[in-house]
């Protein structure tokens, strides 16, 4: 019996080593195990170089031209010279030998904050170096607000009310009697300077003569992007100062206001000095000059044209003048640019001034996953497309060419060749 127990004792005493021994095992394999594990986890990514490769493929799949991997690499390579003032001569054709070498030139700075400079700095002179030259940029959140406030038409730093000289509780009456006020003071002073300041004072005016801007106005800072007077008791003239999400509405508001006014019989649709905008309205604001379903214009991207139909249709309180006008000169740019061009393609108007400025591009906001830390957030402001006028060239370094080009001794006489009206000859005199 004795015996049988301690049989049965070392059994027990067996099977608790041979548990620890599996134990032990199980735990030193687990510890190999996860070591292993470890060891195939991928290394912590550098965030300065994973920023620019992301850098590096929004732009090659979204810039305008098609670039290779070596063309892009090279603006890379040259933009680390001029930024790092290191030359590298292990020169690469390879993505990934490319961000070894921007790794190499950020392990030889001492801090996040040297790095963080060095990664914003490179990023932006390559967007710079693209062409057009300057177009392209890295945006900061700041810089990407103040980009959407001016697509928008918001100046936060103005108050309009005065610009002419009154305050928000003024009735629409004393609004219109400070308005004559101040129009009346700048226009016997006769400088350029006046000059200015009434055009300021007339955006002012339009932006809060009618309860509608007024209200819109107050509630979101958004400013009429329509001025509108009438010349020679014949002619409307319409200033579309900039593109934004309201200028159908502008456009509209404007044209119907004048429906009463029966002598009316000629127009003078003005895109001086106007920067562009908000390009993707375009197939809505040219509706009502060129009817609906019509090829307004056609953008470049990858080498591939692509054509931009109508979304809105005629619009009777503009079909009605029969003369019409188109004024551009040097300043008038981008959106402007396409669309007098369009004008001219479906025969609007006669265009009147003086060549465009030649801003052919088409700029997006690309937003990046990977960010430098937590206080800033940046973005690829990037050209995405040309835009191309009435004869298929593109707009970018040449422009749109006016029917009439008044800087010519004869303009006149060419202009009133294509209107046959006198009067409409006389109010662009007056306007211009």
């Amino acid at each position: 019996m004795l015996k049988r127990i301690k049989t049965i004792f070392s059994k027990k005493i067996l099977f608790v080593i041979a548990m620890c021994s599996i134990a032990i095992v199980a735990a030193v394999g687990g510890y190999l195990w996860g070591s292993k594990t470890f060891s195939r986890l991928p290394k912590k990514e550098n965030i300065y170089s994973a920023f620019l490769m992301e850098e590096f493929d929004i732009v090659q799949k979204n810039y305008w031209d098609k670039l290779s991997d070596s063309q892009l690499i090279d603006i890379y390579l040259l933009a680390n010279q001029k930024v790092s003032g290191q030359f590298s001569q292990n020169l690469t054709k390879d993505k990934k030998g490319l961000k070894k070498i921007l790794e190499k030139t950020l392990n030889t700075l001492d801090s996040s904050e040297k790095k963080k400079q060095y990664t914003v700095t490179l990023a932006d002179t390559v967007l710079t170096s693209l062409q057009p030259a300057g177009r392209s940029r890295l945006y900061s959140k700041k810089e990407e607000k103040n980009l959407k406030n001016e697509v928008e038409n918001k100046n936060p730093t103005l108050d309009r009310y005065k610009t002419i000289g009154t305050n928000k509780k003024a009735s629409q009456q004393e609004v219109a009697l400070a308005y004559e006020k101040k129009k009346q003071e700048l226009e016997t002073q006769k400088t350029p300077e006046a000059k200015v300041k009434l055009a300021e004072v007339e955006q002012a005016y339009e932006t809060l003569s009618t309860q509608q801007n007024r209200d819109r106005y107050d509630s979101t800072g958004v400013e009429s992007t329509v001025v509108s007077k009438i010349v020679n008791t014949r002619v409307l003239y319409m200033h579309l100062t900039r593109f934004s999400p309201t200028t159908l509405d502008d456009i509209v508001h404007t044209a119907e206001s004048y429906n009463d006014n029966s002598t009316l019989d000629a127009l003078i649709f003005d895109l001086r000095d106007n920067i562009g905008g908000l390009i993707d309205g375009l197939p809505y604001f040219m509706g009502p000059f060129i009817g609906p379903d019509q090829y307004a214009y056609q953008f470049l991207h990858h080498g591939k044209k692509q054509d931009f139909k109508t979304q809105t249709g005629l619009l009777p309180s503009l079909t009605k003048y029969k003369q019409v006008v188109v004024l551009i000169n040097e300043n008038s740019q981008s959106s402007a640019e396409v669309m007098a061009a369009s004008m001219k393609k479906y025969n609007v108007g006669t265009l009147v001034g003086t060549p465009s400025k030649g801003w052919g591009t088409v700029e997006k906001v690309f937003p990046l996953k990977q960010q430098l830390d937590k206080t800033e957030t940046f973005s690829v402001f990037l050209v995405h497309s040309l835009t191309l006028r009435e004869d298929g060239q593109p707009i970018e370094g040449k422009g749109v060419i006016p029917d009439v080009d008044i800087t010519d001794p004869s303009w006149q006489e060419k202009l009133f060749s294509y209107t046959r009206y006198s009067k409409l000859v006389s109010a662009v005199k007056e306007v211009w």
